[in-house]
């Protein structure tokens, strides 16, 4: 059975980079709808895993991955899925919410990893540099504010020839009605899922176009599925609503 560790904790929230106007937040919460979404099994099993499997496909295979950061953890449902999945000796779970340790303890039991939580925003996270071997960034990014430098960070705290899984919603999706209605985010920071992938090759990381993926999945559509329930195809000419990428820091 996994344990759980605490690490640091987050500096005031008042601290902030030099260049950060005062009071501008790291990070937007979620609405009270949003924070139970993501302890549903239908998050799970047609969100994180299905962007998991995507991932994988595109993973160098027969590579180990002995230390993994999942950035916002949450209440850590991927905690088992990455300790099945990766089999790495350790996992650290960010996140910058304090309340919820707890649930991060209760997922570190049903891992054989030992399990650290780690208080923190992904635009700095205050872990050392190169100490992990995988970073997991799921439907995270579109929350922090600061994209450019919670990149960047990704990129420090990584080993030379460490990746990156990143699944993130882009633009249009964040931006549809539904979205809008139901879950609160930075919307001034969204970007299409062209913009992601220049921002992840701007801060160092090797990615090539055989590594990134663009799935259409019933729940990111404006029809919500809908059209591909009757067996019609999705339009030919559309703006992507989900990219997901490996990524790998130059050695």
């Amino acid at each position: 059975m996994g344990q759980i560790d605490a690490l640091n904790w987050l500096r005031p929230s008042n601290n902030r980079e030099p260049d950060r106007p005062a009071g501008c937040p790291d990070y937007v919460r979620d609405t009270a709808f949003g924070t139970w979404f993501l302890d549903t099994q239908t998050w799970v099993q047609h969100v994180l895993c299905r962007a998991l499997d995507d991932l994988q496909r595109m993973m160098e295979p027969g590579r180990t991955y002995p230390e993994v950061l999942d950035v916002g953890c949450g209440r850590g449902r991927a905690l088992r899925l990455l300790d099945e999945r990766f089999r790495p000796r350790r996992i650290v779970g960010l996140d910058p919410e304090p309340g919820v340790r707890a649930c991060v303890a209760q997922a570190a039991a049903q891992c054989r990893s030992t399990v650290e939580f780690h208080l923190a925003n992904a635009s700095d996270t205050q872990l050392p540099d190169c100490a992990f071997d995988l970073v997991f960034c799921n439907q995270t990014f579109h929350h922090i504010v600061d994209q450019e430098l919670a990149i960047l960070e990704f990129y420090r705290v990584l080993k030379p020839g460490g990746a990156l899984l990143f699944a993130e919603s882009t633009r249009r999706y964040i931006h549809s009605w539904i979205i809008r209605l139901l879950f609160r985010h930075p919307m001034h920071v969204q970007k299409t899922a062209e913009q992601y992938i220049a921002l992840i090759r701007s801060a160092g990381f090797d990615l090539p176009a055989e590594r990134i993926s663009y799935p259409y999945l019933w729940w990111s559509r404006p029809d919500l599925g809908i059209l591909e329930k009757l067996g019609l195809p999705p339009p030919p000419e559309r703006e992507e609503t989900l990219v997901n990428v490996v990524a790998v820091r130059r050695g």
